[in-house]
C-alpha cells in the first residue's frame, strides 16, 4: 500500500515547478498534505518581502484542495505560520514547534499515518523526527550554492545536516548527483506535460504577428544573457523578440527595443499557446554557477512542441544536442535564429521527449518510495 506524504516545497499552484509535477502523479495513489513555503532566506526591509509577509501571515488558515478552497481527505494545501531560515538554535526550535502544532492536526484529521517525509527546502530539516515519518526523501532540482535569493550560509548548512538524514536523494542534474553523491542518491532527470506541449493549442492573442518571432518563458532574472540578447535583438529588426515571465531585474536595455515585447507570467497549461506559435524557442543563459548545475524544465517543453531550440551550451543540454543549435556569440545566434524561420515541426526532436513525460518520471519514484 502506498505510504501517505508530507510535502515542503514553494507554494502551490506559483510555479510549475518539478516538485509540484510529480507530487501531482504521485497523489494519485496516496493522500498528500502540501506545505506552502517556509523560505530559504529571511525577509528584508522591501515591498516585495513586506507584501509577501502580509499574504503569508494574513492567508486564511484552513486548509484546501486543489479544485474548491475546501478541506479534502485525499490532498490538502497549508499555509504555515512560522520563522523563515531561522539560525539560531532557539528560533529553529520555535519555527519547529510552531510547524508541528499546525500540520499535526490537519495530518491527523486526514488520517496520515506514518507519512513519508518529502522536502525540497534544505530548510526542513528540524521538521525530521516530529511528524512520525516512515521515511525522509530530499529532492533537490537547484544547486541552493549558487541561487540567488537564498540565505547560502544558512541554507547549504541545513542541506549538509538533511543528507545526513535523508533516507533518499534525488537529484536532477549530473552536477548535483556529484555534489550530492551518496549511496542514497538517484539521478532523477526533469521530464515534460508531453500532451500539453505537443498536441496542438490556439495561437495567443497577445502574440504579435507582423514577422518571426523568437521567443523564451520562464523567470526573468540574472541568469538571462542580457548583452547577448542586446547584441541580437539590435541586430534583427525584421524578428519580434517575446519574453513571457515576471523580471526581476531591470531589463531596460531590451524593452528600448520596438520588437521586443514582455508579457507577464501566464498559467502554465497556457505555455503552447506561446511556444507552439513562436519560430524558434531560446535558451540565452549566462554561464554561472546555478546554470552549470541546471535542468531547465522549459528545455524538453520547447523539445515536445517540434519548433527549433536555440541555447547557450550548460551540461543538462547533453542529451538533446542534436536537435539544440548551440551557440556562444551573438552571430552564431544570429545566423541560428535566422536559419529557422521556414523549419517544419520536428518529430524526431518530439519523440525524444515522449518518453520523459511526467508519469514515467513519477513511475521511477514510486520504485524507490517506501510502502506499508
Amino acid at each position: 500500500m502506498h505510504r501517505d506524504l508530507i510535502v515542503f516545497g514553494e507554494d502551490w499552484g506559483q510555479l510549475p515547478s518539478s516538485t509540484q509535477h510529480l507530487i501531482k502523479h504521485l497523489a494519485k495513489n496516496r493522500k498528500v498534505l502540501w506545505i506552502n513555503s517556509i523560505g530559504l532566506r529571511q525577509p528584508q526591509l522591501t515591498w516585495r518581502d513586506i507584501k509577501r509577509a502580509w499574504q503569508k501571515l494574513f492567508a486564511k488558515k484552513e486548509t484546501m484542495n486543489r479544485n474548491n478552497n475546501v478541506f479534502s481527505s485525499q490532498f490538502n494545501v497549508l499555509n504555515p505560520k512560522t520563522i523563515p531560515v531561522p539560525k539560531s538554535a532557539l528560533m529553529r526550535f520555535v519555527a519547529s514547534y510552531l510547524l508541528v502544532k499546525q500540520i499535526c492536526p490537519v495530518a491527523k484529521k486526514m488520517g496520515i499515518d506514518k507519512p513519508i517525509l518529502w522536502t525540497s527546502l534544505p530548510t526542513a530539516v528540524d521538521m525530521i523526527g516530529k511528524l512520525g515519518e516512515s521515511q525522509v526523501v530530499y529532492y533537490c532540482g537547484d544547486d541552493f550554492g549558487g541561487l540567488a535569493g537564498v540565505d547560502h550560509q544558512v541554507v547549504e548548512q541545513r542541506e549538509q545536516l538533511l543528507l545526513q538524514k535523508a533516507d533518499l536523494v534525488l537529484v536532477s542534474s549530473d552536477a548535483l548527483k556529484q555534489k550530492l553523491d551518496s549511496p542514497y542518491t538517484y539521478l532523477l532527470p526533469h521530464g515534460v506535460d508531453y500532451q500539453l506541449f505537443s498536441e496542438p493549442a490556439e495561437i495567443s492573442k497577445l502574440l504579435p504577428l507582423n514577422q518571426p518571432i523568437a521567443g523564451f518563458y520562464g523567470s526573468i532574472s540574472q541568469w538571462l544573457h542580457q548583452p547577448l540578447l542586446v547584441d541580437v535583438i539590435r541586430q534583427m529588426p525584421d524578428w519580434n523578440f517575446v519574453f513571457v515571465g515576471k523580471p526581476v531585474v531591470d531589463i531596460s536595455q531590451l524593452t528600448q527595443f520596438s520588437n521586443v515585447f514582455v508579457f507577464p507570467e501566464i498559467p502554465h497549461d497556457e505555455l503552447p499557446s506561446f511556444s507552439q506559435h513562436w519560430q524558434v524557442a531560446m535558451l540565452p543563459f549566462v554561464n554561472n554557477e546555478q546554470i552549470q548545475a541546471c535542468n531547465p524544465l522549459k528545455l524538453r517543453e520547447y523539445l515536445a512542441t517540434g519548433k527549433p531550440v536555440i541555447s547557450t551550451d550548460f551540461p543538462a543540454l547533453s542529451p538533446y544536442k542534436a536537435f539544440v543549435h548551440i551557440v556562444d556569440n551573438a552571430q552564431a545566434m544570429i545566423d541560428a535564429i535566422s536559419a529557422s524561420k521556414d523549419a517544419v515541426q520536428n518529430h524526431d526532436q518530439q519523440a525524444l521527449v515522449r518518453q520523459e513525460d511526467w508519469s514515467n518520471r513519477a513511475k521511477q519514484v514510486e520504485l524507490l518510495l517506501s510502502y506499508e
